[in-house]
């Protein structure tokens, strides 16, 4: 395996368990479309138990996502 296939595997990372500062635990998660950018879009992160946002991402049109927590 080369370097760009080991790379091409983790282009579509999701979270789908993030820490929630309300729940005080690591709990699943709910992804909403936040904005539609020129170069991309980004998405937030909300906690299915409460709701409080707990990340976010935007992916930009080159498919590279940016997880911000």
């Amino acid at each position: 395996m080369n370097g760009n296939e080991e790379n091409s595997s983790f282009e579509e990372l999701e979270a789908t368990t993030l820490f929630c500062p309300q729940c005080r635990r690591a709990v699943p998660v709910i992804k909403h479309l936040m904005l539609v950018l020129p170069d991309g879009e980004k998405y937030s992160y909300h906690c299915r138990l409460c709701g409080t946002q707990v990340g976010s991402k935007t992916v930009s049109k080159n498919n590279r996502p940016v997880l911000i927590l």
